[in-house]
C-alpha cells in the first residue's frame, strides 16, 4: 500500500507528539481565527475530555475519553444526527466492546476478535495547518496501538471554514511484524426514525446480438447486491425501486442488512427534516469484503447504520491503508414518499440531476 500524502503528514505529527513538541489541545482556543474554525475542549455527557469542533455553521463533538468516536454532528441550531446510546455515555475502561453511538473506527472483514477490539481507552490528539491540496486546520486523534493484533489506527476530521461540509479520513498501519491481512472500516451510528437513500446506477437497454463495436462490458452487472441471512425481500421497510433502494428506521422490527458494490459514491439519511450526506469512492477492480461490498447498511430497533468499507489489502509492516469519507448536513429537507419525491427533494441537494 502507497504512503499517502496525508499519512507523511500523520507521521510528522505523531513523531513530534512523541517527542513533546504538541501536545493536548488548550482548554478553549480558536483553531484557525482567520477562517473560522474553532477547537474547544469541553465535557460532554460524563466523559471529562472531548473535543468541540465548530465553524458557527455545523460542529462536531470527538470523544477523548475512548475511542475515538466521533459522538455527535449536528447543525448549529439542529439536532445529533447520530445515535447515542445513552447508558454507555460518560463511562470508559469497559472489558468489553461498547457501541455507544456516532461514527467509530472498525476494521473489516468482520470477526469477533479484531473488529470487536474494546477502544475503551484515553485518545490524544494534535492540531495541524498543513499546505497543499486540504488545506486549513485538521485534527488527528491517535487512540493507543491495538498491540494485540499489530495495529495503529489513525483518524483525521477537517472541517471546511464555513457550512457543513467534512472531510473523515481514517488509517491503518502495520505495526507489527508479519503482513497482515484488513480493510478500513467506518460505520455510521444513525438516529432512529429516518429512512436511508440508496442511488442506483442508470437503466440500459440490453445490448442485443454482438456487433463489432460491443464491449464484454455491455454485458455485465452494474450493482453487486449481497444479502445477509436475516435480510427478507418481503420487510416493509425496504423499497427496491427503479432509480432507489430506500430503508426506513423502524423501532419495532429487528435486525437486517444489504451490502453493495456501489459506485455512485453517495447514500443519505433523512431524519427530522435534516438530511445526512456520506460519500465514498469505489475502486475498480479492488478486492471489496463481504463479497465485493464498499458500502453496508444496517438498521434494529434504536437505529440505523451506514458503512463504508475500504478493499482487504495485505499491509507488510510499516505499511498503511486509507479510508476516506465526506459529510454534509442539509437542514429543511422535505420528507418524500416515492421516487419522484427523492428527485425532487434529495437528489438536487447532492448534485444530481
Amino acid at each position: 500500500m502507497s504512503f499517502s500524502p496525508s499519512f507523511v503528514r500523520r507521521a510528522a505529527v505523531v513523531c513530534a507528539a512523541l517527542t513533546g513538541l504538541l501536545l493536548l489541545a488548550a482548554p478553549t482556543r480558536a483553531a484557525d481565527p482567520k477562517k473560522g474554525v474553532m477547537a474547544e475542549e469541553i465535557e460532554y455527557k460524563g466523559w471529562k475530555h472531548n473535543l468541540k469542533i465548530s465553524n458557527g455553521d455545523a460542529e462536531l463533538i470527538v470523544t477523548l475519553d475512548v475511542g475515538p468516536r466521533i459522538i455527535s454532528y449536528k447543525l448549529a441550531s439542529g439536532a445529533n444526527v447520530f445515535k447515542e446510546f445513552e447508558d454507555q455515555l460518560g463511562k470508559s475502561g469497559e472489558k468489553d466492546w461498547q457501541i455507544r453511538g456516532g461514527t467509530r473506527l472498525w476494521v473489516g472483514p468482520e470477526d469477533v476478535t479484531r473488529t470487536y477490539f474494546p477502544d475503551n481507552g484515553p485518545v490524544k490528539y494534535t492540531e495541524q495547518h498543513p499546505k497543499g491540496a486540504h488545506e486549513g486546520v485538521q485534527f488527528l486523534f491517535t487512540p493507543a496501538p491495538e498491540k494485540e493484533y499489530g495495529i495503529q489506527k489513525e483518524m483525521w476530521i477537517e472541517l471546511d471554514p464555513n457550512g457543513s461540509h467534512v472531510r473523515v479520513s481514517y488509517a491503518i498501519t502495520n505495526i507489527g511484524d508479519k503482513p497482515t491481512d484488513l480493510a478500513a472500516w467506518l460505520p455510521s451510528v444513525m438516529a432512529p426514525g429516518g429512512v436511508e437513500v440508496i442511488p442506483l446506477p442508470p437503466h440500459h437497454p440490453h445490448p442485443g446480438p454482438v456487433k463489432p463495436e460491443t464491449k464484454p462490458a455491455d454485458y455485465g452487472p452494474s450493482l453487486n447486491m449481497v444479502l445477509w441471512p436475516y435480510f427478507d425481500f418481503t420487510d416493509k421497510r425496504w423499497s427496491l425501486g427503479s432509480k432507489y433502494i430506500t430503508l426506513r428506521q423502524d423501532s419495532k422490527k429487528g435486525p437486517t442488512k444489504l451490502g453493495f458494490g456501489h459506485r455512485l459514491g453517495w447514500t443519505g439519511y433523512l431524519n427530522g427534516g435534516t438530511l445526512f450526506v456520506k460519500r465514498f469512492d469505489y475502486k475498480e477492480g479492488a478486492n471489496y469484503p463481504d463479497g465485493g461490498c464498499n458500502y453496508e447498511t444496517f438498521t434494529k430497533e434504536e437505529f440505523l447504520e451506514m458503512e463504508s468499507l475500504g478493499p482487504v489489502v495485505t499491509l507488510k509492516p510499516g505499511q498503511t491503508t486509507e479510508l476516506i469519507e465526506n459529510w454534509n448536513l442539509v437542514k429543511d429537507v422535505e420528507d418524500f414518499t416515492d421516487e419522484a419525491g427523492i428527485d425532487k427533494n434529495i437528489l438536487p441537494l447532492v448534485g444530481g440531476k
